[in-house]
């Protein structure tokens, strides 16, 4: 097949590679079906596929998830691993929000005997969590000597200041704490932007959902997971506002340097890079990592946040709300991880850029009581229609790195979304539907309309029918709230 000049083979049911050419080190591989593929052909990303695949020490393949769209430097739904050695870093590979991820909580309540009350519920959850460009003010405003805390210590610190319990760390990706990350490597400018910034949600795709969960898959895996038939659950989806942003722009500047000094050729300026074992690429490690952990440290209070106002609206205590975090993920991160490669162990640096790690059985960086099941795996839709939890499989280990799909991916541009909806009311749409909609401003919603992504069950049946993650459970919203 031939998208935009690019010559695609099929290599699997729903497993697309580009053959190495010019100065690709290794091929391109897509998982995508034959409809979805055919909806890039206005999307520069499976060029990024192959200007990705020029990296210096890139192994085995330059990949992209079913959500593949554009992105900066890499695909949105890229993955790729360098070697540690010889290999380089990207901040391009991480994205501007990093770490931004998810986070599902489950409760013991079912939907039906609650449903008149969703509203009241989104509307104090509204209240209590600032949403929006700049929102601020949800805790106290934290010191400049707290936030180095916060950046070396991650969800450790919510949780020493009482926003969670240390059982929240066993479910976390990292147990919400990446070990290396160091303050003094973050500037000063970052540091001050994420200083009123502590549990609050933002804008854009970022969002708050009560779900009900509408279908089980696997029986056995969801129970693992604390899931039932008709449950209230909660997604959280945010990463680390502006001080990630800031790190990353930051950095962009060293790195962008760092192509003639260590004399690299790369398609695309915005692969900017420096080789892991650098002393350009260890200190954007070192603040990724941190900006990492102000991510983690914001999703754990926000989840405070969100139990605080179940117990408020429906009068009951923590035991009996029984607010349980499943799992929290991260899908723009990269990190220092151990894959098989051509038969051997070896460290990599693993590039996720809107993709999310799905480890199989076994794995030791998965919560013991998942090791049966594989790493729980999260997938937001959009708010108009569904979410999906899955299982992390052997495959993904010997194909993708341990990676999977991180949520449906645009079809349309803000600017695209916006016209679609000039003379619709998105909300009385959504209202009918039976979501209660709380949201900061008209525009956001119309930008983030249902439409304007991708049919997340079509993304994740290709990860499903591929083997890389198994269907657990289909969620889908009754309330949600947006910058």
């Amino acid at each position: 097949m031939i998208i935009n000049g690019i010559n695609l083979n099929k290599i699997g049911n729903e497993l697309w590679e580009i053959s190495p050419f010019g100065g690709m080190r290794v091929p391109g591989r897509i998982y995508i079906s034959k409809e979805m593929i055919e909806d890039l052909q206005n999307d520069e990303a499976i060029k990024q596929v192959i200007n990705v695949a020029h990296l210096p020490g890139i192994q085995k393949y330059s990949l992209a998830m079913p959500d593949i769209h554009w992105g900066y430097g890499f695909p949105i739904g890229g993955v790729a691993a360098t070697d540690i050695n010889e290999g380089v870093i990207s901040p391009g590979g991480v994205g501007y929000d990093i770490n931004c991820g998810v986070r599902l909580i489950a409760t013991s309540l079912e939907y039906r005997p609650l449903e008149k009350r969703i509203g009241k519920l989104v509307e104090n959850l509204f209240r209590n969590i600032p949403t929006g460009v700049g929102a601020s003010g949800a805790i106290k405003k934290v010191s400049s000597k707290d936030m180095k805390k916060i950046l070396r210590d991650g969800a450790y610190w919510a949780i020493e200041n009482g926003f969670g319990k240390e059982e929240d760390t066993y479910f976390t990706e990292e147990s919400g704490k990446l070990k290396n990350a160091d303050p003094e490597a973050v500037s000063e400018r970052a540091i001050e932007r994420g200083l009123d910034q502590a549990g609050t949600l933002g804008s854009g795709n970022h969002f708050l959902e009560v779900d009900v969960v509408d279908n089980i898959y696997d029986e056995d895996t969801a129970k693992a997971f604390g899931m039932f038939k008709g449950q209230i659950v909660v997604l959280i989806h945010t990463g680390s506002r502006g001080l990630g942003y800031q790190v990353c722009d930051d950095y962009l500047k060293v790195l962008m340097k760092s192509e003639s000094k260590y004399g690299f050729s790369l398609p695309d300026r915005q692969l900017a890079c420096a080789p892991v074992k650098s002393k350009e690429g260890e200190a954007y490690l070192s603040a990724m990592q941190a900006a990492a952990n102000f991510a983690w440290n914001n999703r754990q209070i926000i989840m405070h946040l969100a139990k605080k106002s179940f117990m408020e609206t429906f009068n009951m205590s923590e035991a009996e709300l029984g607010f349980n975090l499943i799992y929290d993920v991260c899908h723009n991160i990269a990190k220092i991880e151990e894959h098989e490669i051509d038969g051997k162990k070896k460290k990599v640096c693993v590039h996720r850029k809107g993709a999310t790690r799905a480890f199989a059985p076994g794995n030791p960086l998965i919560p013991l009581k998942y090791k049966e099941y594989g790493q729980p795996v999260l997938i937001p839709g959009d708010m108009g229609r569904y979410s999906f939890v899955a299982a992390g499989t052997e495959k993904a280990m010997q194909e993708t790195f341990g990676s999977s799909c991180h949520g449906a991916g645009r079809m349309q541009s803000r600017h695209q979304a916006l016209k679609a909806a000039k003379g619709r009311d998105i909300i009385s749409e959504l209202n009918k539907k039976g979501i209660a909609i709380e949201a900061k401003g008209i525009k956001t919603i119309a930008e983030e309309m249902p439409e304007a992504y991708k049919d997340v069950s079509n993304v994740v049946d290709v990860m499903h029918n591929s083997g890389i993650t198994l269907k657990v459970a289909k969620i889908r919203p009754v309330g949600v709230i947006k910058g």
